[in-house]
């Protein structure tokens, strides 16, 4: 659909449980927004953010697990679901009390063409084949569809702009001007979501699965909130501020909003402007919108994008490790007090699983772990004034800004994790697993433990923008090989606070595009990473390969503690070597990184 239309973008499925359904759209006009299943029908009035037009539509009074075909219409008009589809209708599926979770999760995601050169360039977007397969199974039996998408970050890229976003940046302004091709303001990154979800395949599934988002550093910007250094040369040139403001206004609009439920927003602040208006024509958040963000980049505390909700007996926390930030070296945290203390009540026991969605991996490699702890503890004056200097370009030059570049941060969450699992915040569940993206590889890693919770780290990253092969290569070296004694030997010089627990390398690392799957099993938690594979030169219909599986038992059903851990020498030679057995039929190299 092209923006002449009524429906601009979506609808999208989004907060879902057991009676509600949260539907989001974006519309040409201001108008009043109506989705109908059987015989029922909720509606909304449109909200204006800067010229376009957007509402979000609560059905309420639904039946618990069922699965109901909708419609939307705008102003009376239907215009979803398109008349010539070929997917199946789009439906509202209600949560089952008492059915285990099945979600699935990813990160790193470029918009560009399904075609061949494309697939050549980025490769197969898993997130559309992922799509393709559901339309073609049933919401129940052995391909059940999932309850959640959680996407951990960078859905958009706006430093990194597409062949197709430089030509419409370029029919509003001179590119040669900062900031160049990259997003200026609320316009552009309307179109640059445009971009990410009307592909006709990944709009049926956005319509249909429930979804749950997080930003990281690219919705906004490459290493974004890294340090102290890089925001102040950032808020010194000309074009950051419009930057900042329009991406968070327009990740609240775009992704922020949907990630509550209906009770959440109505204690939210820009949301009650909505609820309570009552004027003549459509109201505008332009303004109310970009003064709260603007606030919020400068204070973080005065607003919270982190989210949490239960499934029963799952629960699923998640942390905005981005915007959370405290970046004053001698307060410097990745997630403020306020944030801090409200991951602390939510970290609880008296589930069967925890999971802590975050888009920067807790658990890095242990080397790399100790790489940028040693990177914090150099910036801070470990190794005196000129470690300092040196310290602060090694970090933005290679990106040492994860968990681990926050020890203070690292340390408590890692003690929260170990209470839980050791049952000392309620009865110990069977997992606490952390869910995370970012790092452009997947993997699994396992905190050694010997009773008590399993502490897992599960990665899927990329969903679509891979890395060039000799990048990998080199990733794969550094991060499992080369880190690991370099790591430790640096923090302890720089002294360091040793992590309170050592950690195993599961499954991994392998490269290509994935979306993972994580279901709640009888045998414990599984997870499984798939991949697009294009066969007989079929580049719009790709089909899925299992990539990985890891099963994480309870250790009362035999899942124990960790092996011995194999040589680091020995691990890296198993790496690369199990990575290059992974060259699935049908792929087609790719030698360069997106744009």
């Amino acid at each position: 659909m092209n923006s002449t239309e009524p429906l601009v973008l979506g609808p999208l499925m989004r907060y879902v449980d057991a009676t509600s359904a949260s539907v989001w759209v974006e519309a040409r006009d201001a108008c009043r927004v109506t989705v109908r299943a059987l015989d029922r029908s909720w509606e909304a009035d449109t909200f204006g953010v800067h010229g376009h037009h957007y509402a979000l539509v609560e059905a309420e009074g639904l039946e618990p697990g069922t699965v109901t075909a909708y419609s939307v219409e705008l102003d009376g008009e239907r215009v979803w679901p398109p008349r010539d589809s070929a997917f199946p209708p789009s439906v509202i599926a209600t949560m089952k009390p008492g059915k285990r979770l099945r979600m699935a999760f990813g990160s790193c995601r470029t918009s560009i063409a399904h075609d061949e050169q494309g697939n050549r360039a980025h490769g197969v977007d898993a997130l559309r084949a992922y799509a393709l397969r559901m339309a073609r199974s049933e919401p129940e039996g052995s391909g059940r569809w999932p309850d959640l998408a959680l996407f951990l970050g960078d859905q958009v890229y706006a430093d990194e702009t597409t062949e197709e976003m430089c030509e419409f940046i370029k029919s509003r302004r001179d590119i040669d001007q900062p900031p160049w091709t990259e997003l200026q303001d609320y316009e552009e990154y309307a179109h640059l979501y445009r971009l990410a979800w009307t592909d006709e395949a990944n709009r049926w599934l956005l319509s249909t699965l429930p979804s749950a988002m997080i930003f990281d550093d690219h919705d906004i910007r490459d290493d974004w909130n890294t340090s102290l250094s890089w925001k102040k040369e950032m808020e010194s040139t000309t074009w950051w501020h419009e930057r900042v403001v329009a991406g968070l206004a327009a990740y609240w609009v775009y992704q922020h909003l949907g990630n509550l439920s209906p009770a959440e927003r109505a204690e939210d602040p820009i949301w009650q402007q909505v609820s309570g208006y009552a004027g003549d024509g459509e109201l505008d958040l332009s303004d109310a919108l970009d003064e709260l963000v603007d606030r919020v980049d400068q204070h973080p505390d005065a607003y919270r994008w982190s989210f949490s909700r239960d499934f029963d007996d799952v629960r699923l926390i998640v942390v905005d490790s981005r915007a959370a930030r405290v970046l004053e070296d001698k307060k410097r945290s990745i997630l403020d007090d306020q944030e801090m203390r409200w991951l602390d009540e939510r970290m609880r026991g008296g589930f069967r699983h925890l999971l802590i969605g975050t888009s920067l991996p807790f658990l890095l490699s242990q080397g790399l772990h100790h790489l940028e702890a040693w990177n914090e503890a150099l910036v801070h004056g470990a190794w005196g004034k000129a470690g300092c200097r040196v310290g602060e370009k090694i970090r933005q030059g290679v990106d040492l800004e994860h968990w681990a570049a926050f020890q203070g941060g690292f340390q408590e969450v890692a003690q929260m994790a170990t209470e839980v699992a050791d049952g000392k915040r309620g009865n110990a569940p069977e997992t606490v697993t952390f869910l995370s993206g970012d790092v452009h590889h997947s993997y699994v890693s396992e905190v050694e433990r010997t009773a008590g919770s399993r502490v897992v780290q599960a990665v899927c990253s990329p969903i679509r923008n891979p890395l060039p092969r000799p990048m990998r290569f080199a990733t794969a070296f550094l991060s499992y090989g080369l880190a690991g004694p370099m790591g430790e030997i640096v923090s302890r010089s720089a002294k360091v606070p040793r992590p309170p627990f050592r950690w195993r390398l599961v499954k991994g690392p392998w490269f290509d595009n994935n979306l993972a799957t994580l279901e709640d099993t009888v045998q414990g938690v599984k997870l499984s990473w798939e991949t697009g594979v294009v066969e007989d030169g079929d580049q719009l219909h790709p089909r899925l390969d299992e990539v990985a599986t890891v099963m994480i038992a309870p250790r009362s059903a035999g899942g124990g503690a960790p092996g011995q851990v194999p040589s680091m020498a020995r691990q890296l030679v198993s790496r690369v070597s199990s990575w290059t057995a992974r060259r699935y039929r049908g792929r087609e190299a790719r030698s360069r990184r997106p744009r």
